[in-house]
């Protein structure tokens, strides 16, 4: 399978791999080449995945979602980082994904509150045209 790890500013993870273990809302999961075509969301986690070579990969996933279509598994999410092992992992998610400032999250939240008023506000131009 090709796996492709991506946020917004960058390609973390293209490499292939034999396996994907990630975990969903509902739980963990192990994806493998054979196996039929899956969606799910992701809550913030550790995605794990071994090469072609056998090497285990590691990364540190902000939430977002997982799309397997055919041989292809690609994840797309907000942050994401990329270690060989744990221990290293723990130290770069301290130090980016915990670096968040108050600006970021401040942003994110008005940007949820803009996005909610503009579906609100479609759907009631969309009322009021069906209405003439």
């Amino acid at each position: 399978m090709k796996l492709r790890v991506l946020t917004p500013l960058e390609v973390v993870v293209e490499e292939r791999v034999e396996k994907v273990i990630a975990e969903g809302l509902d739980g963990s999961f192990c994806l493998l080449p054979r196996h039929v075509d899956y969606v799910s969301a992701l809550p913030p986690g550790v995605l794990v995945f071994a090469t072609d070579g056998g090497q285990e990969g590691f990364v540190a996933l902000d939430e977002g979602v997982l799309v397997k279509c055919g041989a292809e598994v690609t994840v797309s999410v907000l942050n994401a980082a990329r270690s060989p092992d744990l221990g290293h992992l723990r130290q770069v998610v301290e130090e980016q994904f915990l670096a968040l400032d108050e600006h970021e999250r401040t942003v994110r939240a008005t940007l949820a509150r803009l996005e909610t008023d503009f579906v609100r506000r479609f759907l009631e131009l969309g009322g009021h045209q069906r209405d003439e």
